[in-house]
C-alpha cells in the first residue's frame, strides 16, 4: 500500500485539493496535525482509524522521528496511510523529513501537494501577492527561527534587499524581531504591512499597519504576515460576505445538515453540525411497501418532507404505478426531491405547511368529488392534513415511511455551543430533541426558526424566537439569517 502526503491547505476545507479528498476517501489511516480543519477528516471512511500528532504549545508534542516511525510502520504493514498536513506538506511542512524516511525504509510513497498558506492567505484578505508595475516578484521567508539571536539561515537583510513582496509563515511570535531586522536591511519603516490571524476561516481577521508599526497590533499565530506595496490592497471579499465569522448550529439530520451547513459557510458562517434528529425505517416494513405496491390505486399521493419521498421510493417497483396518480408536495425542497426521481409535483402549496397544502387540495379538487389519498409520513407528525381531509369526506391512508429519532449526545457539544451565537430549528423534532438531550440552557442567544410551526413548539419550551423565516425552506432560513444580521 501507499503513504500519501496530502496538503489540506491553509484552512478552508473547500480548498482541498480533488486528489486529496480522493485518497482520504480511502484511507484506512489518517494521521493529522493540529491546524488541519476537523471537517476534512470526515471525507475519510468512518471506520478508518484517526490519528492526531498536532504539536499544541505548552502542550503534549509528537516528535518528528515519532511520526516518521508511525507512517513507515503504518506502510510497512500494508495499510493506505494519509498524512494529512497543514497548507503544502513540502512548503516549511517538514513534508520532506517524512518523504525521506519512507523513502530510506522503502515504503511506497505520494506526494499530494496542497494549496499554500504563503498565497491562499492573502488573496483571501484581499491582497494579491504581485501587482503588475509595482511588485513582480515574491519571497516567502520561515519566520519560526528566532532572528533576535542571530541563528538560523534567514539572511533577513538579503531579504530586505530583493524588493517585491515578502510574505512571512510562522512569524507572529517574532513579528516585531522579523521587522526590526528587515528595517535594519533597508526596507522603508512605512513600508506597507499586513498580518493575516487564520486565514481563509470564518474567524479570519486582518491587521494593516506598516513595517514599523505592525508588531504594535500584536498579532496571533497562525498568522501570515505579508511586507511590500501589495499590503496596501484592501480587495476584500471574504469577510465582507453576509454571514462572515457567525457561528451558527445546525441541528437537522445527516446528510441534510450537511448541504445546508455548506451553503452557510459559502455566505462566511462558521456552520456546526450537532444533529438533533435522525432517521430509521418505522416498525412495520411492510405497510409501506404494500402502498407504494398499490400506489396506482390513490387518487393523490402526497409528501410532507424529502425524508418521506426517499422512503416511498425506495419500495415502488415501477414508476408507472404512478402514471394516473397526481402527486403533491408540502414546499419547493420536496419537489425537488421528487424532481431528482423524475417526477413532476402537481401541487405545491403557497405557504409550506400542512394548513395551507389542506387548503389548496382542497381547492384543486373541490368538495364535490373527494378523492383517495396516500400520505407516506414521519411515523410521528400532526394530524392537521389527513384529519382535515378526513373530515372533507376523503379516503386517506397514512402511512409511517420512517421515524425520527434522537441520536446519542455528542460528547463535544458544550464547547461547540460556548462560542455559537445562532441556533436553527428547521422542524418541531428538533426542537423537542435538542432541548431533551441538552436542556434549554445550552440552547445559544438567538434562535432562528423555518417557520411558525416550529416557533410554536420552541416558545412551547420556553425559548424566545428571535428569526423565524418568511419563506418556509432552509434557503429561506439563511435568507432571514443574512437579514437579521444585515439589520
Amino acid at each position: 500500500m501507499t503513504v500519501y502526503l496530502v496538503g489540506a491547505g491553509p484552512g478552508d476545507p473547500s480548498l482541498l485539493t480533488l486528489r486529496g479528498a480522493e485518497v482520504l476517501a480511502s484511507a484506512d489511516v489518517v494521521v493529522y496535525d493540529r491546524l488541519s480543519v476537523a471537517s476534512l477528516l470526515d471525507l475519510a471512511p468512518p471506520n478508518a482509524e484517526r490519528i492526531s500528532v498536532g504539536k499544541q504549545p505548552g502542550g503534549p508534542r509528537t516528535s518528528q522521528e515519532d511520526i516518521n516511525a508511525l507512517l513507515v510502520a503504518r506502510g510497512q504493514a500494508g495499510q493506505q496511510v494519509v498524512r494529512l498536513k497543514g497548507g503544502d506538506p513540502f512548503v516549511f511542512a517538514r513534508g520532506g523529513e517524512e518523504a525521506a524516511a519512507l523513502a530510506a525504509a522503502g515504503v511506497a510513497f505520494e506526494v499530494v501537494p496542497g494549496i499554500t498558506s504563503a498565497v491562499a492567505v492573502p488573496a483571501y484578505a484581499g491582497i494579491p501577492v504581485t501587482m503588475r508595475y509595482s511588485s513582480t516578484s515574491f519571497t516567502v521567508v520561515t519566520g519560526h527561527e528566532d532572528p533576535a539571536k542571530g541563528e538560523g539561515s534567514v539572511n533577513w537583510e538579503a531579504v530586505a534587499a530583493l524588493g517585491g513582496t515578502v510574505v512571512v509563515l510562522m512569524g507572529a511570535v517574532r513579528c516585531r524581531a522579523i521587522c526590526d531586522r528587515i528595517i535594519a536591511g533597508g526596507m522603508a519603516p512605512e513600508t506597507p504591512a499586513a498580518a493575516v490571524q487564520w486565514g481563509t476561516r470564518p474567524n479570519q481577521r486582518t491587521l494593516r499597519a506598516t513595517l514599523a508599526t505592525l508588531a504594535d497590533f500584536d498579532p496571533q499565530p497562525p498568522a501570515t504576515i505579508v511586507i511590500g506595496e501589495v499590503a496596501a490592497a484592501d480587495l476584500a471579499w471574504f469577510e465582507n460576505r453576509p454571514l462572515f465569522g457567525r457561528r451558527i448550529v445546525v441541528t437537522r439530520a445527516q446528510p441534510q445538515a450537511a448541504a445546508m451547513a455548506a451553503e452557510l459557510r459559502r455566505r462566511g458562517a462558521e456552520a456546526i453540525e450537532l444533529p438533533a434528529i435522525a432517521f430509521e425505517p418505522p416498525e412495520d416494513h411492510d405497510r409501506l411497501a404494500r402502498a407504494a405496491a398499490e400506489a396506482g390505486s390513490y387518487d393523490w399521493v402526497v409528501f410532507t418532507s424529502p425524508t418521506g419521498v426517499a422512503r416511498f421510493f425506495e419500495h415502488l417497483r415501477d414508476a408507472r404505478s404512478l402514471g394516473g396518480v397526481r402527486v403533491a408536495a408540502i414546499g419547493p425542497g420536496t419537489a425537488a426531491a421528487l424532481a431528482d426521481r423524475n417526477v413532476v409535483a402537481d401541487l405545491i402549496p403557497e405557504k409550506y405547511v400542512a394548513e395551507s397544502l389542506l387548503e389548496a387540495l382542497s381547492n384543486e379538487v373541490g368538495p364535490e368529488r373527494p378523492g383517495r389519498v396516500l400520505i407516506p409520513r414521519a411515523e410521528t407528525a400532526r394530524d392537521v392534513l389527513p384529519d382535515g381531509l378526513a373530515a372533507a369526506g376523503w379516503d386517506v391512508d397514512v402511512v409511517p415511511a420512517y421515524r425520527t429519532v434522537a441520536p446519542a449526545p455528542d460528547p463535544d457539544a458544550a464547547a461547540l455551543l460556548a462560542d455559537a451565537e445562532v441556533i436553527t430549528f428547521t422542524s418541531s423534532s428538533t426542537v423537542t430533541n435538542f432541548t431533551d438531550t441538552y436542556g434549554t440552557t445550552a440552547v445559544p442567544e438567538v434562535v432562528a426558526t423555518i417557520g411558525p410551526v416550529t416557533s410554536a413548539t420552541t416558545r412551547s419550551r420556553g425559548l424566545e424566537v428571535g428569526i423565524e423565516a418568511t419563506d418556509h425552506t432552509v434557503d429561506g432560513l439563511i435568507a432571514a439569517l443574512e437579514d437579521y444580521f444585515t439589520r
